[in-house]
């Protein structure tokens, strides 16, 4: 399949500022807006698709022409799309309404319409080279988002407000997810995430605000005209809207998105009319609802007062007035439901059609009803509801309550500000985790206890080598308490592997055992763990002030492989070093290089640091930014020239700027390469590394 690039800017929808689309553009370069917009070549979108899409690809990745060039190498996908839109016949009957359809989103891979932003979104994460990140959710976004970063191995950070129901905390967490549960509103909770991503240095996902998010959501629209063309018996155009789409609505991601899609199609000529869109929210939490019925211009946040969680963003932002443009230009209607009506709905549509669905997308089939019953949508007018998601609860037997991290905002603090410091302080302890790998039970519990008596620290098991091998790779905690005597996998064993992987090798690791160890095992522990404790002979308070200070110590960033005593360091291994004021351009370099061979890669974030690095190292390559505060890139190579030592480093320089002649006719003189970020591809990368090292 062709890797379409149809996407010629990005637009801010608060100042209206155009950019250059890049991979890893977040937030407006006028304002500071994350309210972004994607506008593409229609005119050769339309030409591809005036007469149906002939891919066999029924995923959503069909209409990759209009989502974000995400090239097939980084896709993450679980088959999500190609939902089935079916006619709800006894549904019309007992509601008086000729033609409803259901576009059935439970046959996800979650079970939740929110595979389609996981999908788009965590592969846009993985092109960008970003390894962790940061989500607040009220619920089903939080679930697809952690399937699809186990499926990317991205490690996923969750806040989750302490009214979502424990069942789906749970299903978080089945997916190896960090879970933490906010004691606060949603909007709290989103508050919590962004400080704790700030703090960390994570990549904080924004939902409704980025691009992949709501483009993602415009493949409902596509589907659904494609589908609804078919099941109307319409022969002459591949492409046929409804009159309305009805959603329930948090924050409004879904009918943002849906709106776009309807659009777009619209403007290429593809359908005769934007659906007039039903927005439905719970009466408890209804602030779009409230001002258009005050005819207002943006909603007032509100305190979320519904039992239906995953409904309870109590400030919508800019998706209420897009919204309410949307309905004052194509029709419409915003009404609300209480949570009772939205119980009845879930338990009628379950026993009228066979159709078992969450409370939320209940309320979206108690809003049909409502809009029914005050004569908002005609007789003849066709219906789809978007019936979002149909979640399973995962028991609590399966996954223990340790996995979710309870966090309380103190109200006792002197400003809101100070609780959440505070909070957020408290958090470094509590996500800390520690795994034991012993046989002896005892011997784990008195460990565990001596540290849990003390911190607030997760303590995870493993009762065998093979079984504690597994508990690191899928939790990689913050320290490693290993026994050496084990049967079958020991302790020896579990060190070497958990060394010559990549994702554990930097975890500290502390050996507490009985062994007596020979000449050969003394020297093969030394380097390669933090420290050596012999059972029985040590206090339990200098041991406790050991392990927490080996966990404060801040891991060394990657390094050649620490196995000496059982291989030498590959000599073809080469050096290359990163200079870069964007970590996540690093992260996508380093990423990209790691996938090809060993390299000793070392980064810099800035001009003077390259360079003070450069001048210890004399790496075999730099990769080398020419945009950078203080010192840039251009600096830096005139410091390399004048130095007979360094002058013959090849240098890739990686730009975002239009160069000048005079620049271009510099860098010539200096590089043999330039690479422009936002085209850069894998390819194109290793093809130049390799020209470079050969």
């Amino acid at each position: 399949m062709p890797e379409f690039n149809f996407l010629t800017q990005v637009n801010c929808l608060e100042c209206g500022h155009s950019m250059a689309y890049q991979v890893d553009l977040d937030t407006c370069s006028n304002c500071g807006s994350s309210w972004l917009d994607a506008e593409y070549d229609y005119d050769k979108v339309c030409n591809l698709w005036r007469d149906g899409i002939k891919d066999p690809d029924r995923s959503l990745w069909r209409y990759s022409a209009l989502l974000p060039p995400v090239p097939n190498a980084f896709k993450v996908s679980m088959g999500e799309g190609g939902t089935p839109l079916i006619r709800v016949k006894k549904l019309e009957a007992a509601l008086g309404h000729p033609t409803i359809y259901v576009k059935d989103e439970r046959q996800m891979p979650t079970n939740s319409f929110k595979d389609r932003q996981g999908s788009v979104a965590v592969s846009v994460l993985l092109q960008r080279g970003i390894r962790e990140c940061v989500l607040a959710s009220t619920g089903n976004a939080a679930v697809a988002y952690a399937a699809y970063t186990a499926c990317a191995d991205i490690k996923l950070w969750v806040f989750l407000n302490s009214q979502v129901p424990a069942e789906k905390m749970r299903e978080v967490a089945l997916y190896g997810a960090e879970v933490i549960k906010v004691t606060g509103t949603y909007d709290e909770s989103k508050k919590v995430a962004a400080d704790f991503a700030k703090r960390r240095h994570l990549h904080l996902d924004k939902g409704a605000k980025a691009i992949a998010g709501k483009e993602s959501m415009k493949t409902l629209a596509y589907e659904i005209a494609e589908q609804f063309a078919r099941l109307e018996g319409n022969t002459q155009t591949p492409w046929q809207a409804p009159d309305w789409f009805i959603q329930a609505v948090s924050g409004g991601i879904g009918p943002l998105g849906v709106l776009k899609g309807f659009q777009e199609l619209y403007n290429m000529g593809l359908i005769d009319r934007v659906p007039k869109i039903g927005v439905v929210q719970t009466a408890g939490c209804a602030p779009m609802v409230r001002a258009m019925a005050n005819n207002e211009e943006l909603a007032t946040p509100v305190m979320p007062e519904s039992r239906i969680v995953v409904l309870s963003t109590g400030d919508p932002g800019l998706a209420y007035p897009i919204l309410r443009r949307a309905q004052l230009e194509n029709g419409g209607a915003m009404t609300s439901v209480t949570d009772e009506e939205a119980f009845n709905a879930m338990r009628h549509l379950a026993r009228l059609q066979g159709i078992s669905v969450e409370p939320a997308t209940a309320v979206a089939f108690a809003g049909l009803k409502k809009l029914l019953d005050e004569g908002h949508i005609a007789l003849n007018e066709t219906v789809v509801v978007n019936c979002s998601g149909h979640t399973f609860p995962v028991e609590k037997h399966i996954m223990d309550d340790q996995m979710v991290v309870d966090m309380k905002l103190s109200n006792q603090a002197k400003s809101h500000e100070a609780g959440l410091a505070a909070a957020l302080d408290q958090l470094d302890e509590q996500i800390t985790s520690v795994a034991i790998v012993d046989d002896n039970e005892l011997d784990r519990l008195l460990v565990k206890r001596v540290l849990q008596n003390n911190k607030p620290y997760r303590v995870f098991e493993a009762s065998g080598g093979a079984e504690g091998i597994e508990l690191v790779e899928a939790r990689l905690p913050d320290l490693v308490i290993l026994d050496l005597n084990m049967p079958e996998v020991d302790g020896f064993m579990v060190l070497k592997h958990l060394k010559s992987n990549p994702a554990t090798e930097h975890i500290p690791v502390v050996v507490i055992s009985a062994k007596e160890l020979t000449p050969a095992e003394k020297r093969f522990l030394e380097g390669n763990i933090a420290s050596h404790w012999q059972k029985g002979s040590f206090s339990t308070h200098v041991l406790l002030d050991e392990l927490i200070s080996t966990i404060k110590t801040p891991r060394e960033p990657e390094t050649a492989n620490v196995f000496d005593a059982l291989h030498s360091i590959d000599k073809t291994t080469y050096k290359v070093i990163i200079i870069d004021d964007n970590p996540d351009d690093i992260r996508v370099i380093r990423r990209i290089l790691e996938s090809q061979r060993k390299y000793q890669i070392q980064e810099a974030e800035n001009g003077s640091q390259g360079l003070k690095l450069i001048k210890q190292e004399a790496p075999d390559l730099i990769i080398l930014d020419l945009t950078m505060p203080e010192m840039d890139g251009f600096d830096v190579m005139g410091a390399i020239k004048v130095d007979p030592r360094l002058s013959k480093i090849p240098i890739i320089v990686l730009t975002g700027m239009d160069l000048s002649v005079a620049e271009r006719r510099q860098l010539s003189s200096e590089t043999t390469s330039v690479l422009k970020k936002g085209e850069i591809t894998m390819e194109k990368l290793v093809s130049q590394v390799d020209s470079k090292l050969s």
